[in-house]
């Protein structure tokens, strides 16, 4: 069994990282700049992890299962040679099974070259394309949409002669979610952001070269000043680390970024498409504070990404703030229990209420989300063992009622408590004496400082990308499990 399942919260599918240096010299080679980057992004991805170097027109490529710290022990990145470009990756599945042959990036050689690539997001017609490049000779040892991905592009290349030509016109046949970076063995390395920009893509520079990022958080843990983020549509060309070509290459009819980068994925001290996390997230917990007020002693969010929600209703409301858990951080969100009774118990392994803050206290409690309704029972009633009064939950997403094919691992709508529960019946279950959602309005007014219009299928069941129902029944076939 995974922690998806234990646990029910959300998970994302990865995060990229990609560094150019000017020269090689005393400063940190780019294969450590990319493991201090995927550090930085461990929230992202925590099944696997993976790092490609290019040195003398050859790619280097080491990965594993696990966190960025047991893929990379220091004997693993000795493996990899000195160089001045490097890619890295650090992986969730939403599709493939989480084995060593599903890490990225993908290494894929043809006839004039090689090349590394590292994807975050979900390509709904990826078996579609496999099957048609099946015939060209091409092999496929893994069940990931990203290594379709890296041969779509080496086929392209090899036509075209050109691999800025192979990637942009391999992406114009991808439909669905790709921030990509790609490595050439010649240490050309290309970024890519899909063009309705459902994930986030960003570039720094510094005074050694220039990296691109998933998050902002990243450029600034290795010492890279954020320029600005890569836009939706666009292909940004990395040599001797400078920015050498940019250009807008794919169009959408509309931009629309993940609005659970905001509400769950990304890390607070990210800046996403021109709006900071913490900030949205503050802007939610007013919002709900608004849409739900009620009478109580303190406010209480539930770690991490309830924190700063939490915070904003203490603001909007005037209830004091309050630590209501401590978090075990020795057991990380891809941590797998090896006993039935550990995994039933996994909430209480990893959040203690702090019976010091809420006994005999009406707390306000502040989650993300509710995927299935157990987990937060769970933590209404640690909260209650501890000595609560009352406890009213605080939601700052919507109800899920429709699955996403983007990336995001909801799962099937049949299993979403919001389609199975009237809110009453809902607030029943969770054992909360008062639930209240944020409403989508709301939330979008909370994220109202973002550049981009956002992606609310998961709540409106409407997307910016149509997915036709040939692609969503390749999706929602079974994947293989991975090992018990």
């Amino acid at each position: 069994m995974e922690e998806r399942n234990q646990l029910e919260k959300l998970h994302e599918e990865c995060a990229v990282f990609g560094v150019s240096l000017k020269e090689e010299g005393d400063c940190l080679e780019a294969p450590g700049i990319c493991y201090n980057g995927l550090l930085a992004m461990q929230h992202r991805g925590q099944e696997g992890a993976g790092i490609a170097a290019a040195r003398n027109n050859a790619i280097h490529c080491r990965k594993n299962v696990g966190l960025v710290t047991e893929a990379f022990p220091p004997q693993e990145m000795e493996k990899l040679p000195p160089s001045r470009q490097a890619i890295g990756h650090a992986r969730y599945s939403t599709t493939g099974s989480n084995t060593v042959d599903n890490v990225q990036p993908f290494v894929t050689e043809y006839l004039t070259g090689r090349i590394a690539t590292a994807h975050n997001g979900n390509v709904v017609n990826a078996r579609e394309i496999r099957t048609r490049l099946t015939p060209f000779g091409l092999d496929f040892s893994a069940t990931s949409d990203s290594e379709v991905i890296s041969s779509l592009i080496a086929y392209k290349a090899l036509r075209s002669g050109d691999l800025l030509t192979g990637v942009k016109e391999a992406c114009r046949l991808l439909v669905g979610a790709f921030s990509l970076v790609v490595l050439s063995g010649d240490g050309k390395l290309i970024a890519i952001r899909d063009p309705n920009g459902y994930r986030p893509l960003c570039l720094g520079e510094n005074d050694s070269g220039a990296a691109v990022a998933s998050e902002s958080c990243a450029l600034d843990s290795c010492g890279f000043r954020f320029v600005r983020d890569i836009r939706p549509g666009e292909a940004v060309v990395l040599e001797n680390g400078r920015v050498v070509h940019s250009e807008l290459c794919l169009r959408a009819p509309r931009h629309s970024l993940c609005v659970f980068e905001y509400v769950y994925f990304a890390r607070p001290d990210s800046v996403i498409d021109g709006l900071s996390v913490y900030q949205a997230r503050l802007n939610m917990g007013r919002m709900l504070a608004k849409e739900h007020p009620v009478e109580a002693d303190v406010v209480c969010g539930v770690p991490d990404s309830g924190l700063e929600a939490a915070m904003g209703y203490s603001l909007e409301s005037g209830v004091p703030i309050a630590t209501g858990f401590v978090k075990n951080r020795y057991i990380g969100r891809s941590f797998i229990f090896p006993t039935q009774a550990q995994r039933e118990n996994a909430v209480s392994l990893k959040l203690n209420p702090l019976r010091a803050a809420v006994e005999g206290k009406r707390v306000v409690l502040v989650d993300d989300s509710i995927v299935r309704g157990t987990t937060c029972a769970r933590i209404v009633e640690a909260m209650r063992r501890a000595g609560a009064k009352e406890v009213h939950l605080r939601i700052s997403s919507p109800p899920f009622t429709h699955t996403c094919y983007f990336g995001t691992d909801i799962g099937s709508q049949e299993n979403l408590i919001a389609n199975q529960l009237s809110l009453k019946e809902i607030e029943k279950k969770t054992g909360a004496d008062t639930l209240g959602y944020i409403s989508v309005e709301g939330l979008l007014e909370a994220c109202r400082g973002s550049g981009l219009e956002l992606c609310t299928g998961c709540f409106t069941g409407r997307y910016a990308t149509q997915v036709d129902h040939a692609s969503k029944d390749a999706l929602e076939q079974p994947q293989p499990s991975r090992p018990a």
